[in-house]
């Protein structure tokens, strides 16, 4: 990893993202679905940041996995929505939280 830890950070902006975003989808919809998949899923992207910044190659997986997978739903969503906000910005974020996290794996 390099010595400026971007993909950790890239992971924890992206986990804090995710918890505000639930939580204000609770808020403007009522939707606990929102909240509770918000948090679950924002926390394990915490725990993985948490990981990186350890060194532990595990959180770069678990990292990697979240991601992808919310931006497999918000793809879904997007499509279903047509509605830029925040199904594109999650789909944005998750991009860009793979693409670092992609290249901060050391080559072999």
């Amino acid at each position: 990893m390099p010595d400026f830890p971007i993909a950790p950070l890239c992971t924890l902006a992206f986990g804090i993202l995710t918890i505000v975003g639930g939580a204000i989808g609770f808020k403007q919809a009522g939707s606990q679905m929102s909240l509770m998949s918000g948090f679950i899923s924002g926390l394990l992207l915490l725990i993985g940041s948490y990981l990186m910044f350890g060194g532990v190659p595990q959180g770069l997986m678990l990292s990697a996995i979240v991601s992808l997978l919310l931006v497999i739903i918000f793809i879904v969503r997007l499509i279903k929505t047509r509605k830029f906000m925040p199904a594109g910005m999650m789909v944005i974020m998750g991009v860009a939280n793979l693409v670092v996290m992609w290249a901060s794996i050391p080559a072999i």
